[in-house]
């Protein structure tokens, strides 16, 4: 396959944030930035951010902060606007109000200055499966205006860091799932960007290849990499992020380290296996009885899952008195503390999508 043209250095600023979705280009609306007056440690300032597609309303008024060198995770069901969001920090669209800034940089007004400080993995792997890991490599280097030279020392020093130098002259087509985002997760670095957008990075990988992204996330930041993670997966959030928004409806409403939502919730949280799911609506009855608060939704008919009024030992006695005299049946009862799961489904009423099959918001 013919080389690629070599761009001009405009070409290669508007090329280099790459996403699955497109983009319509920057146009020229937005307050100018602060500049000196951004603080030195703020990555990314978002306030009162709108985007409008139609009738629909991606994002609400969106703001957020986040911290230079730290790993920001954003939350939320199909459709709730992080890809949306992301997409207006990386130029990629333009938000109908508010004001976005990177390392205090509009991206509307200094678009190809926040480019040039950016790198973005979408949420598919952007590879050419006809060329090999190299190649790949080797031609995003030339689209960012690499010199040869220095395209080809950083490709093979990425190969290396993402252990992928045994596979990089086989055809991309021949790697697996967890292969090819490493190797798309690379070409993100290849300008060695000061923030990194991963758009659900793990969607669709097997265990093992979503530990192998975990661990280079985590070497990312040890580097001093700010990261901005959009995720679906609240495991992943919770091993990841330094702190959460929580998404929905195109609004931010909730925000804080794991632990701080996990707070909001309150509590503990009462867990009832039953022998029958045809109980289900009794054993609600009788633990709302004791002070247990309304369960949350689950696919399991036979288990409910509520908020306990109050800790301990005195709780677990007087459900499991109740249930005992109305007669019915108990395969598992427990108190655990809220996690993630719990706090999403307080803010949002509904589950996280587990597979990330659907596309969100344009």
């Amino acid at each position: 396959m013919a080389p690629p043209p070599k761009p001009n250095r405009r070409e290669a600023a508007e090329a280099q944030p790459r996403s699955a979705g497109g983009g319509e280009g920057v146009a020229e609306t937005g307050r100018p930035s602060r500049g000196a007056a951004a603080s030195s440690t703020q990555a990314v300032h978002v306030e009162g951010v709108i985007r409008r597609f139609g009738a629909t309303v991606a994002l609400a008024g969106v703001d957020l902060d986040v911290a230079e060198g730290t790993v920001f995770g954003l939350l939320g069901p199909n459709g709730a606007g992080k890809t949306t969001l992301v997409r207006v920090l990386a130029t990629l669209l333009m938000p109908d109000a508010g004001r976005a800034e990177v390392f205090g940089h509009d991206v509307v007004h200094e678009a190809a200055v926040v480019r040039r400080l950016l790198g973005l993995t979408g949420q598919f792997a952007a590879v050419d499966e006809i060329l090999t890991g190299r190649e790949n490599l080797q031609m995003f280097g030339r689209l960012f205006d690499l010199s040869p030279s220095e395209a080809r020392r950083r490709t093979s020093d990425l190969l290396e860091r993402f252990e992928l130098t045994d596979a990089a002259d086989r055809p991309a087509r021949t790697y697996s799932g967890g292969m090819r985002r490493r190797l798309d997760l690379a070409s993100s670095l290849l300008t060695r960007p000061k923030i990194l957008f991963l758009d659900e990075p793990t969607t669709g990988l097997d265990p093992r290849s979503r530990n192998e992204i975990w661990a280079i996330v985590r070497d990312l930041v040890r580097d001093g990499t700010t990261i901005m993670l959009t995720t679906q997966y609240l495991e992943e959030a919770d091993q990841l992020a330094d702190r959460i928004a929580v998404i929905d409806h195109g609004r931010v409403i909730a925000q804080g380290t794991g632990n701080e939502l996990k707070d909001q919730v309150g509590g503990q949280i009462l867990e009832v296996e039953l022998t029958s799911a045809a109980s289900r609506d009794e054993a609600q009855s009788v633990l709302s009885g004791v002070g247990c608060g309304d369960p949350e939704p689950g696919e399991r008919l036979d288990q409910l899952t509520l908020p306990a009024p109050r800790d301990g030992l005195e709780l677990i006695e007087d459900a499991a008195s109740a249930l005992r005299h109305a007669g019915i049946g108990v395969s598992n009862l427990g108190l655990r503390r809220p996690t993630l799961d719990d706090v999403f489904l307080q803010l949002t009423g509904a589950p996280p999508s587990e597979n990330g099959a659907s596309p969100d918001a344009p």
